[in-house]
């Protein structure tokens, strides 16, 4: 049709100018989705730490190189994770409530959709949502996502074959910082004592993560600089046992003799000063009498090794930062650090180990040392150390040293919780509240800004996605979060309602309000904007409230594969 209505010459200039227009919206689709233009990701999960903690969350601990990033990013006020750590990697990973993904638990298999311990096929983890947009992917630190963590068992479930190109850490929930168990580099166990790779003067976990991120960035950068990059860092800091070096722990000597109730006032005032906290909302009841501790010195100590420990963490994210910028990167990288549960008031350790009663330290090994290439023990305490001192516990066990396994306990974690009620394993907000930093100079508006809005771990990967320009894939679980975008843009996040559920503790959240329950106990309400400390339930003031809480949650929990509790298992 066109050669017969144009003359040579014209079907000459009209193919040359369609030719034309087609490579240049070519070119322009290319520079749009080239992968230099795309943002690379770091995403920092901590363990077992409570929202008042971080300097620039209200607590004492220093922590100048996180707080760096809230000054020049984002603080997220009203930010969730799942109140479990398993439970929470499943949802950040693969943004979907944890029961979705299959770990509605912990690592262990119910025979049901929910809780089987490990993540399932109907899942995909952000580094294989991304990797098919050409991201390069890296891990280090806490996997915990499978229940086969042994050398010789299914390896399916491994960060490698879900989509990370290189990973460092381990894949258990917990053990010595001086010597971590089930450690793997990449897809093969390793002892930190015989790997030819990584050998510094003193092995320590935290800096063994930080280091094997700032080498996956720097690698990157020689290897694969035309790529964008997710990196995934997971810290076992501050998790027990309350390990840390020696020059950290002696930045904190003193700075807790006061006890519970001074450092809680301390935090919810500089909390209320930076608008994180309400101090007219007041503190939920102190858990713990300091006038009646009994072991005064050990108990200030665990304090003083849990700030020690937080306090590297934060160094080497100060390093992961200097490293991004001396490589050109900062800019155009998109920083988010949170955290796995609220502070844990478990017992581990408090009282004394079975094997090795509360007995103070030996002046020589007891025990038969370990040989460099023994992988250290596969569950989460160790009988021994390398060297061959028996692992001491409870109150004769000063902690910090490696032949020591402690906790620290119900009062300081009621500290770390700050100004809330309840810990890891509750779904109050004590054990469910993070901070969400979120940094990007490019893509941030207005720096040092507060975010009110509510918002769920399940909104990490919906919100990589969306920046990355990724495709989800349609036949697995849909994303259940959303994008932080407008966040960033300074707009306001909107949200019918997000969920809780673990071991039977269940909620939901709607705008103010939260329905909240222990499992066994009735549901309690309350307006979070009044009265984030739980302190007055109006359930029974507003039962048509609750019976419309009540039908969201029922409707989640039958979507999300969430069973009665305590579990019956279908095997």
């Amino acid at each position: 049709m066109i050669r017969h209505l144009l003359s040579g010459a014209s079907v000459c200039n009209y193919l040359c100018l369609t030719i034309g227009f087609i490579l240049s919206s070519a070119v322009a689709v290319l520079a749009e989705d080239a992968p230099g233009k795309r943002p690379n990701f770091v995403v920092i999960l901590a363990d077992d730490m409570g929202y008042s903690d971080l300097g620039c969350y209200g607590g004492e601990i220093r922590t100048p190189h996180l707080d760096s990033l809230a000054r020049d990013g984002i603080r997220f006020t009203q930010f969730y994770n799942t109140a479990r750590c398993c439970p929470t990697r499943a949802s950040l990973l693969t943004g979907l409530y944890p029961h979705q993904a299959g770990i509605g638990h912990m690592m262990d298999d119910r025979g049901l959709p929910g809780y089987q311990g490990n993540l399932n096929d109907q899942c995909r983890t952000i580094a294989e949502m991304l990797q098919p947009a050409g991201y390069a992917n890296y891990a280090v630190g806490k996997w915990h996502v499978t229940r086969h963590a042994g050398a010789e068992g299914p390896k399916n479930n491994w960060p490698i074959h879900r989509g990370f190109d290189r990973f460092y850490g381990t894949i258990h929930g917990a053990g010595s910082f001086f010597d971590p168990s089930s450690l793997v580099r990449d897809n093969t166990m390793i002892s930190p004592f015989a790997d030819e790779e990584y050998q510094p003067e003193t092995y320590y976990y935290t800096d063994a993560i930080s280091d094997h991120a700032i080498r996956y960035i720097r690698e990157h950068t020689e290897e694969k600089q035309d790529k964008p990059f997710f990196l995934y860092v997971a810290y076992t800091a501050a998790h027990w046992p309350m390990h840390a070096l020696p020059e950290d722990i002696q930045k904190y000597r003193g700075v807790y003799d006061e006890g519970y109730d001074a450092i809680r006032k301390k935090r919810l005032q500089k909390g209320s000063q930076i608008g994180v906290m309400n101090a007219e909302q007041g503190l939920a009841p102190t858990a713990k009498d300091w006038a009646s501790v009994q072991h005064r010195d050990w108990e200030i100590a665990c304090m003083e090794v849990y700030a020690a420990m937080v306090d590297r963490m934060d160094q080497g994210i100060g390093r992961i930062r200097a490293e991004l910028e001396a490589q050109g990167l900062l800019d155009d990288t998109v920083i988010f650090y949170l955290q796995d549960n609220g502070g844990c008031a478990e017992g581990m350790g408090r009282v004394g180990n079975p094997k090795h009663p509360n007995i103070a330290r030996p002046a020589s090994p007891t025990l038969s040392p370990m040989k460099p290439t023994d992988f250290a023990a596969a569950g989460s305490v160790p009988d021994q150390t390398r060297d061959g001192y028996p692992v001491r516990m409870g109150p004769k066990a000063m902690p910090g040293p490696a032949d020591t396994y402690v906790a620290y306990g119900e009062g300081w974690a009621n500290v770390s919780n700050t100004p809330f009620r309840e810990y890891k394993h509750w779904v109050h907000e004590g054990g469910i509240s993070t901070p969400l930093i979120a940094f990007w100079p490019k893509g941030i508006k207005k720096a040092g800004s507060l975010a009110n809005d509510p918002g769920h771990l399940i909104d990490i990967a919906a919100t990589l996605v969306d920046l990355s320009g990724a495709k989800y894939p349609s036949e697995s679980t849909p994303l259940e979060g959303l994008s932080l975008r407008p966040v960033f843009d300074g707009n306001r996040l909107e949200r019918e309602a997000i969920y809780w559920e673990h071991e039977g503790n269940r909620a939901v959240r709607s705008g103010k309000w939260k329905l909240v329950a222990k499992h066994g106990k009735p549901w309690e309400l309350y307006d979070i904007d009044a009265d984030r400390i739980e302190a007055h339930d109006l359930a029974a003031e507003q039962p048509a409230k609750v019976a419309e809480l009540r039908a969201l949650y029922e409707t989640y929990a039958k979507r999300a594969n969430v069973a009665p509790w305590p579990l019956k298992s279908a095997k």
